[in-house]
């Protein structure tokens, strides 16, 4: 129930940013849709860097809104659908299953999370040419919604859906369900890009999670670390 209410929230603050930002006369409305490369940042719980997670591909999608705080100085919230993950080879995979198998070439897991993301960057555009540069940093508050996986090991494939909790005492125990971790994640993000003549902008931006997103073990921080981060390009239209 308190997952369900974070998500609750995020989405409130998804629509409120929407809602707020194409009712004020001075802001720009835009869309943006691209390509996310992410991965994710293991630690065991004895501090010992956990390997093999590599980047996978997901999209993303969304609205905009370029408010003005100054000459060529914007605030730009954004109400996005962002799809991140890993894939998890050798000691992520095994990790990650932690059931006593060793994973050989070939053996993987893909991750895939569906998450309602809020950015919120601070732009600075200088005429560049008969463009604008963009240049961007800022934080961002996500939720995971839900997610899946595929699993390749010796040979055999499993499906199944991504667990998000906060305390693994929660766990729920199903075969076929896979927990990663915390399902909110807070974390900060930093862009480059430019914006032509004709209000088409392309951009570059990478992400990180400032967030711990492994679980506690009933109610106790075990030590280990999970993070979010990535790459990704995207391509925007300002109306």
């Amino acid at each position: 129930m308190k997952q369900n209410k974070s998500y609750l929230k995020l989405l409130i603050l998804a629509v409120t940013v929407t809602i707020a930002g194409t009712a004020m006369a001075q802001v720009d409305l835009g869309i943006k849709a691209g390509l996310n490369l992410s991965s994710l940042h293991i630690q065991d719980q004895n501090g010992n860097r956990i390997t093999g997670a590599q980047l996978t591909p997901g999209a993303n999608l969304g609205l905009t809104f370029d408010i003005p705080v100054g000459y060529e100085f914007f605030i730009q919230p954004a109400a996005l659908f962002s799809m991140k993950g890993a894939k998890m080879t050798y000691d992520a995979n095994d990790y990650m299953w932690q059931d006593g198998s060793t994973s050989q070439n070939g053996d993987y897991t893909r991750i895939n999370t569906y998450n309602v993301e809020v950015p919120i960057n601070f732009l600075y555009k200088p005429q560049a040419g008969s463009g604008h540069f963009m240049i961007g940093v800022g934080p961002y508050f996500a939720y995971a919604a839900g997610g899946n996986y595929r699993s390749v090991l010796n040979g055999n494939t499993t499906t199944g859906k991504m667990e998000f909790i906060n305390d693994y005492a929660k766990e729920d125990g199903n075969n076929n369900t896979l927990v990663l971790g915390k399902p909110f994640d807070v974390g900060g993000n930093i862009l480059i890009g430019y914006e032509f003549y004709n209000r088409v902008s392309v951009q570059l931006n990478g992400q990180t999670s400032f967030s711990n997103l492994e679980p506690k073990d009933h109610g106790n921080r075990n030590g280990a670390v999970l993070r979010n981060g990535g790459l990704g390009i995207s391509v925007g239209y300002r109306f």
